[in-house]
């Protein structure tokens, strides 16, 4: 059947959609709730550390007695669940703490399993925390510049990730953009019985200025040079994001993400039209939600009005999973 031209002004009226505010609702296709959202927490060791970090209001660096209270609070909100990033006493070249039984994520996964068994525990794997250099592996300039050694790196992020499992994690996440990492992961975990555990690749991650407040919470501000040659770069053919998640989906990754989230708001929809039925996560940065906070602080914006609108913008563009610094107060907004 051939269609005739669209009805125009007056037969169209579209603000009658809008004038009822049960209309309105009726009609909400995009929608967020808590159990869409996973929070980052900042783990070191000690007790009863509770270190408020500066450049993101709310957030602190705990120790992992800390973690049954935030659980808690995690459970009572309905979140999702929470990705735990490490802060060690001691770094070295190769991130030793990263890959130990008795390392600081290691110690946090089991605290946090032991107070909450029921919340879902996403490990981040990477080496920018424990390396003395801040980078995400190995380092070394057999390509004539001081750079990442990729295959060198896969072995160490591998047991990075078995140690993950071994302490109780549901999740591993890979974030260093490492070619092969996944199926470095896959590999090991499933030869070590652990075809169980899922995991959730940082596909698509870019070199992005947003993550400054991270490198302030992390402690992960590389010592030299910056991660564009293993990160990818804003400027890149967007076709180059689905290469990479193709990468990934074929080593085995269970969910991927897009990371940052509201700049790539056009990849986190290229890869959701691309991948239908692949679970797509997007990480709400640091600088996206410090930026936020800075400017209500000021009473520039409403923070909360200006949150969930970028929250439901994620949603809209096809993420299905949220790790954002706002998950607490976003759950509190919806209640």
């Amino acid at each position: 059947m051939q269609k005739g031209p669209t009805p125009s002004f007056p037969t169209t009226r579209m603000r009658r959609l809008r004038q009822h505010p049960g209309v309105r609702r009726m009609l909400e296709e995009t929608r967020l709730t808590p159990a869409d959202m996973v929070l980052p927490l900042f783990v070191r060791s000690g007790k009863g550390v509770r270190q408020a970090i500066g450049s993101m209001p709310g957030h602190f660096q705990i120790s992992p007695d800390q973690l049954a209270a935030e659980l808690d609070e995690v459970g009572e909100l309905g979140l999702g669940g929470v990705i735990l990033f490490g802060i060690p006493d001691t770094k070295d070249a190769v991130g030793s703490d990263s890959t130990s039984e008795a390392g600081i994520v290691q110690q946090a996964v089991a605290a946090a399993k032991k107070a909450a068994p029921d919340v879902l525990v996403i490990t981040d794997v990477c080496f920018c925390e424990y390396t003395d250099h801040g980078h995400c592996g190995v380092i070394n300039d057999k390509t004539g510049r001081v750079d990442v050694d990729n295959d060198a790196t896969l072995e160490l992020i591998a047991s990075q990730a078995l140690s993950h499992a071994r302490a109780g994690a549901d999740v591993v996440a890979p974030s260093g953009m490492i070619d092969g990492m996944v199926g470095a992961i896959r590999a090991r975990l499933d030869a070590a019985g652990f075809t169980h555990v899922p995991v959730m690749s940082y596909a698509a991650k870019y070199a992005s200025a947003f993550y400054g407040p991270f490198r302030d919470a992390a402690e992960s501000t590389p010592q030299f040079g910056d991660r564009r040659s293993y990160q990818m770069d804003p400027a890149a053919d967007a076709r180059q994001a689905l290469r990479e998640v193709e990468l990934d989906l074929a080593e085995g990754a269970d969910i991927v993400m897009v990371k940052p989230a509201l700049p790539y708001l056009d990849i986190l929809r290229d890869v959701r039209d691309a991948f239908p039925g692949v679970p797509l996560a997007a990480y709400n940065v640091s600088g996206e939600f410090s930026m936020v906070k800075a400017a209500a602080e000021r009473g520039w914006i409403d923070e909360r009005a200006v949150a969930l609108e970028s929250l439901l913008a994620l949603r809209r563009a096809g993420a299905g999973i949220l790790l954002t610094y706002w998950a607490k107060q976003a759950a509190r907004w919806l209640a």
